[in-house]
């Protein structure tokens, strides 16, 4: 049985539903949150969900950043391309 992570500390599971259930629940609820032009959220979801996130984060103006995997599941962190990424200066080692 898999678990949907919501948020931080809150996961649903659906023990009488199949795979392909959870898996569009996981992928309704990650495409309402960009939707709402969420600048940055983080989420962990099946690996086996993967391309299809990316799929829709695509079609939505997302990038996605991978981190860590634990057991079946990966962290996502969703980035809007609306927003830029931060610059800083470094220093030149020459």
């Amino acid at each position: 049985m898999h678990h949907i992570h919501l948020a931080e500390g809150l996961r649903l599971r659906f023990p009488a539903r199949s795979i392909d259930f959870d898996q569009g629940v996981e992928v309704g609820m990650l495409a309402a949150f960009m939707s709402q032009d969420i600048a940055q959220f983080s989420r962990r979801i099946s690996k086996a969900n993967l391309g299809q996130v990316r799929a829709v984060a695509e079609q939505f103006g997302y990038r996605l950043i991978e981190g860590a995997s634990v057991e079946d599941c990966v962290e996502l962190t969703f980035y809007s391309r609306a927003v830029r990424p931060r610059l800083r200066v470094v220093q030149s080692g020459a």
